[in-house]
């Protein structure tokens, strides 16, 4: 197929498009390189051997997306572009809420005009709110948080009235958890513009001695050491999910959880990363981050179930994957 992956230079768009290209879908990639970076598109090549199609653009703007579906047959879109950083999406929701909605919204409205007919979603299990984990996708979705959160969930929404409306557009909403690691050859990675908002890359910047030190947020929630409890998965994992979802879309809409199944807390990442990898991570306690959850972990078993898809990589995997490309990027 011919996919269209929309933010597909950033760190979950670009495995993606490595993990498509390995099973012989064409890519056409459109990014803003807001949080992304040209060079991915030479080291895309020089892991996969080809050079995916380039189309720097912001999602936002119809005229220019429009243009991508004249430009190339196009038979269906992953839709990773988007603002997320919860932090920051409680102290800028306009941003936030313009970006993630109207980007949804152009691309199913191009979709119908054009008739693609596959559309997978990048979600988040921010959706559910603060509900007990392990999360399922049949539980119903709680108020959220975060800004960010509710950007998701209001896509969600957006699509699933679209396909409800539209027999031929088929939708896979996938709610993924906390992606981390990077690809075995070290060439691309978590590597976002400024401090990073994400646990692994300031990690990684800290050993490296770019950052002064980790600031762990909130050691006193309900979790087997204070911290707060995720559900980590390595990239590859998250993007071998992806390829599974487009390629076995069925009608109408169809939601999945892509997880591991099990809570690791910020420590134990943390103290993993240290001992896999020979490095000190220095780090300090403080005050809980605003829209935060204690325990979020995932049930993936209907991802298993329909998609045959799961999580293989190991925490070591991760955090061993996540140091190689620091290492071999700084």
């Amino acid at each position: 197929m011919n996919i269209l992956v929309t933010g597909g230079l950033g760190f979950i768009g670009s495995h993606t498009v490595v993990e498509l290209t390995a099973n012989n879908h064409e890519v056409i990639i459109v990014d803003n390189l807001s949080n992304s970076k040209i060079e991915v598109l030479d080291k895309l090549h020089q892991i996969t051997g080809r050079r995916p199609a380039f189309h720097q653009i912001d999602v936002t703007d119809e005229t220019q997306v429009e243009d991508i579906f004249l430009t190339h047959k196009i038979d269906g879109v992953i839709h990773f572009a988007g603002l997320k950083a919860v932090g920051e999406s409680v102290s800028k929701p306009l941003e936030y809420y313009y970006n993630n909605l109207v980007s949804t919204m152009v691309l199913s409205k191009l979709c119908l005009k054009y008739d693609v007919g596959k559309f997978v979603f990048s979600s988040s299990a921010t959706v559910y709110g603060d509900q007990p984990s392990p999360l399922k996708e049949e539980m119903a979705l709680q108020k959220t948080t975060n800004p960010y959160g509710e950007t998701k969930a209001i896509s969600e929404r957006i699509l699933t009235d679209v396909s409800q409306a539209n027999e031929g557009f088929s939708v896979s909403l996938l709610r993924y958890f906390n992606p981390v690691g990077a690809h075995e050859s070290g060439l691309i990675g978590e590597d976002p513009h400024g401090i990073p908002n994400n646990l692994m890359p300031f990690v990684t910047k800290v050993a490296k001695g770019k950052l002064e030190g980790l600031s762990v947020f909130g050691n006193d929630y309900e979790t087997v050491d204070g911290t707060g409890v995720r559900d980590y998965i390595h990239v590859m994992d998250l993007a071998e999910g992806h390829v599974k979802a487009i390629e076995k879309l069925s009608s109408g809409v169809n939601i999945y959880n892509l997880g591991t199944g099990r809570g690791i807390s910020v420590l134990e990442l943390v103290k993993a990363f240290m001992q896999v990898n020979h490095v000190e991570v220095p780090y300090e306690i403080v005050e809980r981050r605003p829209g935060d959850v204690a325990i979020c972990f995932a049930d993936a078993g209907k991802a298993e179930e329909e998609l045959g898809w799961k999580a293989k990589r190991s925490l070591e995997d991760m955090v061993r994957d996540a140091w190689k490309f620091e290492v071999n990027n700084s």
